[in-house]
């Protein structure tokens, strides 16, 4: 690792950001170089309560898996832990990563896309999780939870970091700023047959302490820049370096809500359409798997 104790060029500080690797969700990498204050729920250790107490759980859009394994860990000795512990994911490279870290905690990975089809069974768990999910196809969820079961979410809200996205990419517009309203979330659960019990906002803080930290978050998050690559905003990467360098850390906001929708015991959930065949059967950043 390079030493950080002396000033870096921005040729060194970007050319350290391109070397890492980006897969998983680890974001340890960023540790000094960014901060974002957390949410005030702790959902890592309330989804751990929810994890210890189901019997069958299924954790959508795992990431690299780093989040469910927390969870599953302090079970692996348990005797009644989750008879039933699966994660998906659609990304291959952290499919690979999370399958890794999961299988030896009992947990099946399954290759899944974002898409409205989960490949389970209707009614296959008591408890679906998900931090940060790109998409949550709310009909899937309460088609695959038992009733009486839970659906317990950390999710990106609206125009989070949009100070460094409209940076790059300049004003964006009313309807884009307003997406991932949590209220609209909540419309969606109901109009699904969920009973929405908790939703919470949050707006955190966050900074970025050099040019590296960004051009390592834009290359990780791929989505807050779509079409992000040095080469292709060179000019603003070197103005923002200056612009660090001149003023202190590039100061964003991040917004996140927890929502936790659970399944009525009774019949009165909407069945959702059917789709294809199915079977039977001041930290270190965060990321935004969102």
């Amino acid at each position: 690792m390079a030493d950080r104790t002396s000033p870096r060029t921005f040729d060194e500080l970007v050319a350290e950001a391109v070397a890492v690797p980006v897969d998983g969700w680890d974001f340890s990498w960023f540790d000094g170089r960014a901060t974002e204050a957390r949410p005030p729920w702790g959902y890592a250790r309330a989804m751990g309560e929810r994890v210890a107490r189901a019997t069958a759980v299924l954790d959508v859009q795992t990431g690299g898996g780093e989040t469910f394994a927390r969870a599953l860990e302090p079970l692996a000795a348990v005797p009644d832990r989750p008879a039933t512990a699966v994660a998906t994911e659609g990304w291959p490279p952290n499919a690979v990563r999370a399958a890794a870290l999961l299988r030896p905690l009992g947990a099946t990975v399954v290759a899944a896309a974002d898409a409205p089809t989960l490949p389970f069974a209707d009614g296959a768990f008591d408890l679906v999780v998900s931090r940060h999910p790109v998409t949550v196809w709310w009909a899937e969820i309460a088609r695959v939870l038992r009733p009486g079961g839970t659906y317990f979410s950390q999710e990106v809200g609206p125009a989070s970091v949009f100070e460094l996205v409209e940076f790059f990419r300049g004003p964006r517009s009313p309807e884009e700023r307003s997406g991932r309203d949590p209220e609209r979330a909540a419309r969606a659960a109901r109009a699904a047959g969920l009973d929405v019990v908790d939703l919470r906002t949050a707006a955190l803080r966050t900074e970025f302490h050099d040019i590296g930290a960004v051009v390592h978050f834009l290359r990780k998050v791929v989505w807050m820049v779509p079409d992000f690559t040095v080469e292709r905003y060179h000019d603003r990467l070197a103005e923002l370096h200056r612009r660090i360098e001149a003023e202190g850390p590039f100061v964003a906001t991040t917004t996140r809500f927890l929502i936790e929708a659970v399944k009525p015991a009774g019949p009165a959930t909407p069945a959702a359409p059917r789709g294809p065949d199915r079977p039977t059967g001041p930290v270190p950043l965060v990321p935004y798997h969102s």
